[in-house]
Parts: C-alpha cells; sequence; structure tokens
C-alpha cells in the first residue's frame, strides 16, 4: 500500500440484533486478500460481539487486529477510545487494507463521522462508506419503538405533543447517515415484510440509497467496500435529530448485566428471556451461558421475543461463568425484576447478581 494513500474505514451502523456482528463475520471469511482491522464498540461492560468475531480471526484478519472499544459509546468516546486506538493501527508496520467499525447498537454514526476530521487521524483514513442494517422483520412490524401502540395512544390523546420515541430517533438516525441500508433477516420477514420495511425506510429518508435485502449477513464484499463515498466530507446530505447540538448523551437507555452459575434447561431460560421482553420491554439481551453438563458455552442472543442461541466453543481454561446483558429503555429497567424474572423455577439458578450497570 502507498503509505500516503488513505485507509477507507466502512462503518457499520444499525439498531440492537440487526445482524451487524454476523455481517462482519462474513465479511471477514471473505476479504478478497485484503488485510482487515475490526473495531468493535459495545454498549453495556461485556464484549460479547468482540468475542463471536474473535473467533473467526484468520490471516486475513489476526486476532490483534480485532479490537474492543467496551468503555462506552463510540460517538462519545471519541477522544479518549476512538482516536488513540486509530492512531495505534495507523502506527503498525503492516497497516491494514481496511477498517470496519461495528457501531454499538444505540449509537449516533453522524458524531463518529465528525471524529475523522481530527488533525490527529484526518489525513490518513477517510469513511468509505456507512453500511446501516435494519432488521426487515421488525421494521415491518414497526418494532424499532418499544411499544408502537402506546405511543400512538399518546399521540391520539394530544396532538400538540411530539411523542417521537428515543428509539424511532437512534433509528432515524442510522438510517439518514447511511450510504447503503441492508434489509437483514430477509428470510423470516418474507417478500410482504421486505417491501412493508423498504416502505418504512424510504419513508424516513431524505435521499435515495440503495437498499438491498440480506440474509446471514451474506453479500458480496465488494458491494459494500470500496464505496469512497469520502463521508466526512458529506455531512450536510446526513440529516440527524441531535445536529446543532454540541453534545448528546444516551441517558434514555440502560444495561445491566447479570451474573448467573450453571443452566440446566436452556428452554426455560428462553422462555424466561422472551417473557422478559414481552413484560418489561427489555430490547436485547445477550451474552454467554455456562451449560451444566456441556463442555462449550452457549451464546445467547435476543431481539426482543425472538432469542437465538448456539454452543460456540470450549469455555477452556477459566472460570465458566454465565453473563447476560440486558438493555432496555431507561425506565424499563428493572434490575430487581429482571433477576425475578430469571430466577424462575426450572433454571437450575440458584443466585443472581447485577455487577454492572452500562451508561
Amino acid at each position: 500500500m502507498n503509505s500516503l494513500a488513505k485507509v477507507p474505514v466502512t462503518v457499520v451502523t444499525g439498531f440492537l440484533g440487526s445482524g451487524k456482528t454476523t455481517l462482519i463475520q462474513h465479511l471477514l471469511a471473505n476479504a478478497n486478500g485484503k488485510k482487515l482491522a475490526v473495531l468493535v464498540n459495545e454498549f453495556g461492560s461485556v464484549g460479547v460481539d468482540g468475542e463471536i468475531l474473535k473467533s473467526c480471526a484468520d490471516a486475513s484478519c489476526p486476532e490483534e487486529n480485532i479490537i474492543e472499544l467496551a468503555n462506552g459509546c463510540i460517538c462519545c468516546t471519541v477522544a479518549d477510545d476512538f482516536i488513540p486506538t486509530m492512531e495505534q493501527l495507523l502506527a503498525r508496520s503492516v497497516r491494514p487494507d481496511h477498517i470496519l467499525i461495528e457501531t454499538s447498537g444505540l449509537a449516533l454514526p453522524k458524531p463518529l463521522l465528525k471524529a475523522f476530521d481530527w488533525p490527529q487521524i484526518r489525513s490518513r483514513i477517510t469513511v468509505d462508506g456507512v453500511i446501516a442494517l435494519a432488521d426487515a422483520e421488525a421494521v415491518a412490524a414497526g418494532r424499532f419503538a418499544p411499544n408502537p401502540d402506546a405511543v400512538e395512544a399518546q399521540r391520539a390523546a394530544d396532538e400538540n405533543l411530539d411523542h417521537e420515541t428515543p428509539l424511532s430517533e437512534v433509528f432515524e438516525d442510522q438510517i439518514a447517515c447511511a450510504d447503503i441500508v441492508l434489509l437483514t433477516k430477509a428470510d423470516l420477514a418474507g417478500a410482504a415484510g421486505l417491501e412493508a420495511a423498504r416502505a418504512a425506510i424510504t419513508a424516513e429518508m431524505s435521499r435515495r440509497v440503495p437498499m438491498l435485502a440480506v440474509t446471514d449477513g451474506a453479500i458480496d464484499a465488494r458491494v459494500i467496500l470500496g464505496l469512497g463515498a469520502a463521508a466526512e466530507n458529506d455531512l450536510a446530505a446526513r440529516p440527524s435529530h441531535h445536529d446543532g447540538e454540541g453534545e448528546h448523551e444516551h441517558d434514555d437507555f440502560a444495561s445491566v448485566v447479570i451474573d448467573l452459575p450453571e443452566v440446566s434447561d436452556v428452554d426455560a431460560l428462553v422462555a424466561s428471556v422472551q417473557r422478559l421482553a414481552r413484560e418489561q420491554n427489555v430490547l436485547r439481551a445477550k451474552g454467554y451461558i455456562a451449560v451444566a453438563g456441556k463442555p462449550m458455552r452457549l451464546l445467547l442472543q435476543a431481539v426482543g421475543e425472538r432469542v437465538r442461541h448456539q454452543f460456540d466453543k470450549p469455555w477452556g481454561a477459566g472460570v465458566r461463568q454465565s453473563k447476560l446483558v440486558v438493555i432496555g429503555e431507561q425506565g424499563d429497567i428493572d434490575e430487581a425484576a429482571i433477576r425475578a424474572g430469571l430466577g424462575i423455577s426450572g433454571l437450575g439458578i440458584s443466585r443472581l447478581g447485577i455487577s454492572g450497570l452500562g451508561s
């Protein structure tokens, strides 16, 4: 690589559980000879997504090129985390051909784009493109809002109030910043769901961008890498609800990390997670679970009531410790209720504790 050439960076944004990690896994497995690096930003204190991606490390993207930024939302910790990390990557003797940034599901992409104008890095990197992922099935059903029926009831009760939810603002900001929108989980949405999702997203966009259906993150890397968008120079075309604000915070959202001992009944755990989504409006749950009698750890990921789980790799020499990150809107995260909900009979859980609270 010419040392004077800017390293392209692709920002992968999208709401909680939209499939960002799955997409990046696919890109790592189909790098077409490119040397990649990945920055993973988590909301909460347990790096589940980073662990998933590190299990995919290979010659095109060695494990040391997969870096977790877990000290808060990347768009709020630019000076402390993002800039120093980028400087370290660019200073390596073999610098990457392309950098992928997986933002937190709650991150606003535009403040991150502004960081590319920082003097330390602006002459050495460029935003090749912003890829926004949207769960087609969820969007078609309006589930990017925590409770659409309640929002509409409030709107009907007082036509003078703006009842737009924080979740919808996050979703709209991510879509408005995109160069390409990927409609993920197309197999679950079906043709009608995809059409409804396209219509819903189009209604929120100020400009036309390609919208592509994807299943299991499978898309040709040539379609989304190498766009040459230079997005850091095109901010005016990417409107945000937060334009004009000096800073923003994520006080609308909270996360708790639940420590669990071994679980004996996975089905019961899944049912309890689904119940938390239904009864307490939990948006996202993810973590590694120790299952009694099983040497491998169970990766559990939930978006609302949709729960997926699989054994990914052995625990190894470390402590077999289940940790589950639970994310929701601030008013919906009730620590005691979450503990009670996960401690139902049949789970094989004897104790629960909150080990940390994300910002």
